[in-house]
């Protein structure tokens, strides 16, 4: 039975930071029929598409069409990730109802990953605000920090420059910040102190724990945020994505997993496990061959489990 009102949100990223993480490229009807089938199981915020050039993201050049598709369903925060105001003004067209920005703590990563310096993001950040504001007061704008826990490009990033980027993100007019472990080098120990240095310094606009499970640690991590407050997290079906400039940084952690925990704890989701485990079967006819992963799918739910019971 699903949660009438969920503890934590979950934020399927699959569809973009996935998809935009391998090589090969979803057909639009498989990643449509991938995208009900999370709604479906309750999935409430699913990151779509990616609004880049197509050129630099084949997997992405029907972000449009697919942000289209995805409005129509139920209940659907709908999230685009935008690098620059041309591709905020492309969501904003196609009706994405929340902007993603990656604004990167690590300056090697930032030059990497857009091309651009940790000052400039900052002056993109303002940049898409103020088109926001004038085009489409109603979307939401949240910049996020990648790199936030270590850089595989220059190792140790600075807390300090963290938590003064989530502060200058927010003065530029974003509605949130949260924290990204893009190059999955976090600890939990770190995790909660990072998070409480950031929400000292911009309070409730504190956003998502986005943790990938490169070292093991993805799921530890997530608890470890939600200790401190997070109540949003970003995951990925089958544990798909990484960074394609963060080299080594394999994938997000598994919704699968995450969904699992939670729920055992006793902390409602929103989400019928049964039903997340099933929307795997468009995902692996949308891209076969690809490896993936999610250690409840592959066990199954223990005997006698019923969602909404605190187990253990």
């Amino acid at each position: 039975m699903q949660a009438m009102n969920p503890k934590v949100l979950i934020s399927e990223v699959g569809p973009r930071d996935g998809l935009q993480s391998v090589k090969a490229t979803m057909a639009t009807a498989d990643k449509l029929r991938w995208i009900n089938a999370l709604h479906a199981a309750g999935v409430r915020e699913i990151e779509v598409a990616s609004f880049v050039p197509a050129r630099l993201l084949p997997q992405m050049a029907d972000a449009a069409g697919v942000v289209r598709h995805a409005l129509t369903l139920p209940g659907l925060m709908v999230i685009a990730l935008v690098p620059n105001v041309r591709g905020a003004q492309a969501a904003i067209e196609a009706g994405a109802m929340k902007l993603t920005i990656p604004v990167s703590a690590s300056a090697a990563h930032s030059l990497a990953n857009v091309r651009k310096t940790r000052e400039d993001m900052l002056v993109e950040v303002r940049s898409i605000v103020a088109l926001r504001n004038e085009r489409a007061p109603h979307v939401k704008v949240e910049a996020n920090i990648s790199t936030a826990f270590g850089c595989t490009l220059q190792g140790e990033v600075a807390e300090d420059d963290v938590v003064r980027l989530a502060a200058e993100c927010i003065a530029a007019g974003a509605d949130e910040s949260g924290l990204s472990d893009t190059t999955g080098m976090a600890n939990p120990a770190q995790v909660r102190r990072l998070f409480n240095k950031v929400r000292a310094a911009i309070g409730g606009r504190t956003g998502a724990a986005h943790m990938h499970n490169t070292r093991g640690l993805g799921l530890a991590n997530c608890l470890a945020a939600y200790d401190v407050g997070v109540r949003t997290f970003d995951s990925s079906m089958g544990g798909l994505g990484g960074c394609p400039y963060a080299p080594g940084a394999s994938g997000n952690v598994v919704t699968e997993d995450l969904v699992f925990m939670f729920e055992a704890m006793g902390v409602a989701t929103g989400i019928d496990l049964q039903k997340l485990i099933a929307a795997r079967a468009p995902l692996i006819a949308g891209l076969p061959g690809e490896p993936v992963y999610g250690m409840t799918p592959e066990a199954g739910l223990p005997m006698g489990w019923k969602q909404g019971a605190v187990h253990g």
